[in-house]
């Protein structure tokens, strides 16, 4: 029995590399530090939790839930979108779209909109799945380099004008992971130019649009004008409100793009448990005051890996938003994958290597901030006790 093609050209999910690398370390005993995923530790917020106690006690929530999500959760995630952004006038039933996390919706999309042979244009480095939904729906995927002398933004005026022609969407992820990069209101706009002047799909992976620090706000790509005519965005419960688990977010935007995903939805899933979509709607709610204090966790666990790799000789700024800090590996070291299995080898800490999100990520390593505090302090104690700095004294 033998597996389609296509699983050929797709290497397993670093994620899952992870973990087994984990596990196995693990199992000969070492006291594992994993700051590999960006999974938020704490829990979600008491409102959240009492709303889905509510609600799965209602059998009214036991039956199926409307394919593209009650109309009670879309009016409350566009309004959701309204407060936070500026930006309302939404249709609930023609630009707004239920979804199971971001993770099936990216993918769910590629299907709708490429078909073998269209080009995607894609950042590198980037969330692996938008090279793989690329791959699964026959596409090829052309990608966009993210420097950082661009404060890790793809420069459009590079990519060549026949891709360009060829190309079904663009996406883009800001504030951005693994980089932590942020994208400003003139990029937006430019990017938007671009999309009409080739009729291309801007395609916004949003998740981490409330993880930011310092007083930053990340905007949203409709605060610009003529947005709304070729962009959606995908916006999760996952990280902003410690969701990962529950698998729940929406996508809005231009009413092609929904209904495009909608209908690959229709015919692949069946929705979001309903209970789970009245707790996304308290999670909606949360206050300013209790978000901010959520924030201030991660902003102090970024001031803690940050602070200590620079004891430690690396040259980092402080990113202004996710989950993440992104770091070159020391000069003495060849490559990323060799860098962070030293890190597992002497130190028993996890961080997945920077070309796991593609070629430009090499020479770099990703740090995730969903550790507590002292298990990042003793991260970076062991790194010290084993001699690994940026560059050797």
């Amino acid at each position: 029995m033998k597996t389609a093609t296509r699983l050929e050209r797709i290497p397993p999910y670093l994620f899952a590399e992870i973990d087994r690398k984990r596990d196995e370390a693990i199992s000969r005993g070492v006291d594992i530090i994993n700051m590999g995923v960006g999974d938020p530790d704490r829990p979600t917020p008491e409102h959240v939790v009492r709303a889905m106690h509510r609600a799965i006690d209602d059998s009214s929530t036991h039956n199926y839930p409307p394919y593209k999500g009650t109309k009670a959760y879309r009016e409350a995630a566009a309004a959701w979108f309204e407060r936070r952004f500026g930006v309302g006038g939404w249709n609930p039933d023609t630009e707004v779209v239920s979804s199971i996390g971001s993770k099936e919706a990216i993918h769910n999309t590629f299907l709708a909109f490429v078909d073998p042979g269209d080009l995607t244009l894609i950042p590198d480095p980037a969330y692996p799945v938008y090279r793989t939904a690329t791959i699964f729906a026959g596409g090829e995927p052309h990608t966009m380099p993210l420097l950082a002398e661009r404060g890790f933004l793809p420069d459009l005026a590079a990519i060549p004008e026949q891709v360009a022609q060829r190309a079904k969407l663009i996406w883009i992820n800001y504030p951005n992971n693994p980089t932590g990069g942020v994208a400003t209101l003139e990029f937006f706009e430019e990017l938007v130019h671009f999309a009409k002047r080739h009729d291309i799909l801007v395609c916004h992976d949003h998740a981490y649009s409330e993880m930011a620090y310092d007083g930053y706000k990340p905007p949203s790509i409709f605060q610009v004008p003529g947005a709304r005519e070729v962009a959606i965005e995908f916006l999760s419960c996952s990280k902003a409100y410690n969701m990962t688990g529950w698998r729940v977010g929406f996508v809005i935007g231009c009413p092609t793009g929904i209904q495009g995903l909608g209908q690959v939805k229709t015919n692949v899933d069946s929705g979001v448990f309903k209970a789970i979509q009245h707790a996304a709607v308290a999670a909606f709610e949360t206050s300013e005051a209790d978000l901010q204090a959520l924030m201030a966790v991660y902003q102090n666990r970024r001031n803690i890996i940050v602070d200590g790799l620079r004891s430690l000789g690396w040259p980092l700024e402080a990113p202004r938003a996710t989950l993440y800090v992104w770091a070159p590996i020391p000069k003495n070291y060849q490559s990323s994958a060799e860098f962070v299995t030293a890190l597992l080898d002497k130190c028993g800490i996890i961080v997945p290597p920077g070309n796991g999100y593609g070629a430009n990520g090499e020479g770099f390593f990703r740090i995730a901030l969903t550790v507590p505090d002292a298990r990042m302090r003793e991260a970076i104690g062991r790194m010290e006790a084993a001699g690994i700095r940026f560059a050797s004294l």
